[in-house]
């Protein structure tokens, strides 16, 4: 199973509506896709139609060691797309684990129990804005990092200490982990800032940056108000158009799977 964290450190970048998006698309082109919500904020879950009174197992107890991913794992309106959702509980959990000797490889630890069972093609998991030790247990647990990056100043400030964490996963817990690659979000054509803080990221981190860039998008915002991803929301938008665009990109750079159902 292909395991891709999508992390970045700094809120409000377009983070948990890449992630929703994106597992739509690949579940759309028949990828067994599971979405982990490890954001204590639950909004993946909630933009995936899971109301609160129905997230009886969660991520948090996926890490508490109380509850596997089988147990946890939920079905979405979308077919191929299940979804271990969050709660508040989640944001305790970083204390509960700080003291056991393997709670930097819980989460790596399950979805590999996970991969053993139902066989997923693909699991995102939605990280916290932060990089503490959920943001960790995401990083050692994937193969692969996805930066959904907004197109402005104080962003590229955020990338740079977000790389800084990777090199140090890299060195100390998980060398597999690659960057799949940056994505450009909240892209406004009239903001001339938003032409300038893209050239730069292109400019230091040339083919690692996906050539698709996603708009700014009203219905990209409103989507997750009705418990559905823009994909379904209205797919002849201009960022359900950009997110299909970047589902094919991310599909070409991915190992290609072993067998399909």
């Amino acid at each position: 199973m292909i395991t891709i964290a999508v992390a970045n450190q700094k809120g409000g970048v377009g983070k948990t509506t890449s992630a929703i998006n994106v597992s739509t698309a690949l579940a759309a082109t028949g990828w067994r896709t599971l979405l982990i919500d490890l954001d204590p904020q639950g909004n993946a879950s909630t933009g995936l139609g899971v109301p609160l009174g129905e997230r009886e197992r969660s991520s948090y107890n996926v890490l508490t060691g109380n509850a596997t991913i089988a147990d946890s794992a939920r079905p979405t309106n979308i077919p191929n797309l299940e979804v271990v959702p969050a709660t508040v509980d989640l944001s305790g959990a970083e204390v509960e684990m700080v003291e056991l000797e393997d709670r930097t490889e819980r989460l790596k630890n399950a979805i590999a129990e996970a991969s053993r069972g139902k066989g997923y093609d693909v699991c995102l998991i939605d990280c916290p804005p932060s990089l503490g030790l959920l943001t960790l247990n995401a990083l050692v647990a994937a193969n692969s990092l996805l930066v959904p990056l907004q197109c402005e100043f104080f962003a590229l400030e955020g990338l740079s200490q977000l790389l800084q964490t990777v090199e140090r996963v890299q060195q100390v817990f998980n060398p597999d982990l690659a960057i799949l690659g940056v994505v450009l979000t909240m892209h406004d054509r009239r903001n001339r800032l938003t032409d300038h803080v893209s050239e730069d990221v292109r400019e230091c981190l040339g083919d690692l940056v996906f050539e698709t860039v996603i708009p700014r998008n009203v219905r990209l915002s409103e989507a997750p108000s009705h418990g559905m991803p823009a994909l379904i929301y209205d797919h002849r938008c201009a960022g359900s158009a950009a997110y299909i665009d970047l589902a094919k990109e991310l599909i070409a750079r991915l190992p290609e799977r072993k067998v399909a159902a």
